[in-house]
């Protein structure tokens, strides 16, 4: 912005443009980020309860379950479903494991 050719109003001109231009982006990026959040907070909104107990399946179809988990448990796998407290119940009474970490033979109090 130094060169004596180029006029000072011209030079300011010149960077005013470029200023509003990145002015432009930052707003767009901000818009962006506001929809990103409200995003988030509607599908957090509709989000489905999560259930009260799981029942985590085998690596396949074949297999039997592996635990019982009560609904929320930090330990439950990727392959685990909800199930009503009946069902977890009775797979617990049918010989399915209950999780040793969110111990859900205890809260049902069904005797492994």
């Amino acid at each position: 912005m130094s060169d004596p050719s180029v006029p000072r109003l011209a030079q300011l001109r010149f960077l005013e443009a470029v200023q509003e231009r990145d002015l432009a982006r930052t707003r767009r990026w901000i818009g962006d980020e506001e929809r990103r959040l409200a995003e988030r907070r509607r599908a957090h909104a509709v989000r489905p309860p999560e259930p009260d107990w799981l029942l985590e399946q085998g690596l396949s179809g074949r297999t039997p379950p592996v635990y019982v988990h009560a609904g929320g448990c930090w330990n439950a796998g990727k392959r685990s479903a909800g199930i009503s407290r009946d069902e977890a119940r009775r797979a617990l009474a049918e010989g399915v494991p209950a999780c040793s970490h969110c111990r859900p033979d205890t809260e049902l109090r069904v005797e492994g």
